[in-house]
């Protein structure tokens, strides 16, 4: 808005952004400032639930972690730390009861190992707790849209379960380290990283350039229009070798639910038999 402005206006200013988000959430460019830090961080409150749940008897350590439309920092910590068993993130739905359910698989992890880790980034199952206003968070001073609490409520949901199967007592400990992530200062990586986008940012202005972001495309540094920057958000890719990487580690399950699986496969066998119908109407 200030660049069209600017334009409108016929100022000789040049208007110039650099990509902060710790969610790494931008499009086009391969990593925003902040992420490196926001992982790292988190990789500690992992860890720290990792110890929680290992010393108690069917422990469980649950983690929030941030990322409301995108899971990298919930993806990257549970690859950094190597203990978590579960990863859940906004771009891979997952469903509660049944088999192979998430509940079946800690069930089935606890009975395995005694203890396990669970990773969720805010915006994973936002579908299945909608309606549920007592975990509501309060609102802040931002303009973000209001996402109810997953931790809490999935902390919640896996009690009530082994509450009614009264056959494993379990002990859960919930951690969300949001405000400690937030509140940081950047590690080096990233302050060397700022340092190189500041410098691309005053060349290209001084070269004469505006309404631009500058960041890292496929490793080299590019002066990128602001449309392209705005258009949408960028999400973790499940068909991507790195969310296959994070598979092999946890030895987590897709958590493909049945139900949709046999409905997508009754659409198919409708679209097959309206098609074969056709087929035989044009031959006819």
């Amino acid at each position: 808005m200030i660049f069209e402005e600017v334009r409108r206006r016929g100022l000789k200013v040049a208007v110039v952004g650099i990509p902060k988000t710790i969610d790494n959430d931008i499009p086009v460019i391969d990593k925003s400032i902040g992420f490196d830090t926001a992982v790292e961080e988190a990789q500690r409150a992992v860890n720290s639930a990792h110890v929680e749940a290992e010393s108690a008897e069917n422990g469980i350590g649950v983690v929030k972690l941030m990322g409301r439309y995108s899971g990298f920092i919930a993806m990257y910590a549970t690859l950094a730390s190597r203990d978590v068993d579960c990863c859940l993130i906004p771009e891979s739905p997952f469903y509660l009861e049944g088999p192979g359910g998430l509940l079946e698989f800690i069930e089935k992890r606890l009975k395995e190992q005694g203890h396990m880790v669970i990773v969720i980034a805010e915006g994973a199952g936002q579908e299945l707790l909608s309606g549920n206003p007592s975990i509501v968070n309060k609102p802040d001073a931002s303009a973000d849209k209001l996402f109810p609490d997953v931790g809490l409520w999935l902390s919640q949901k896996i009690k009530d379960h082994f509450e009614k199967r009264q056959k494993m007592a379990i002990n859960l400990k919930y951690i969300d380290p949001t405000y400690m992530i937030r509140a940081i200062p950047s590690n080096a990586s990233d302050n060397v990283y700022c340092t190189l986008l500041a410098q691309s940012a005053v060349h290209g202005a001084m070269a004469g350039y505006t309404g631009f972001t500058v960041g890292p495309v496929n490793g080299r540094n590019c002066y990128i229009p602001f449309h392209l920057i705005n258009e949408g958000e960028k999400g973790v890719v499940i068909t991507d070798r790195m969310w296959a990487r994070l598979l092999s580690s946890t030895h987590q399950p897709c958590f493909l639910n049945p139900k949709e699986i046999t409905g997508e496969r009754e659409e198919r066998t409708e679209n097959q038999t309206t098609d074969g119908q056709n087929h035989s109407e044009i031959a006819d």
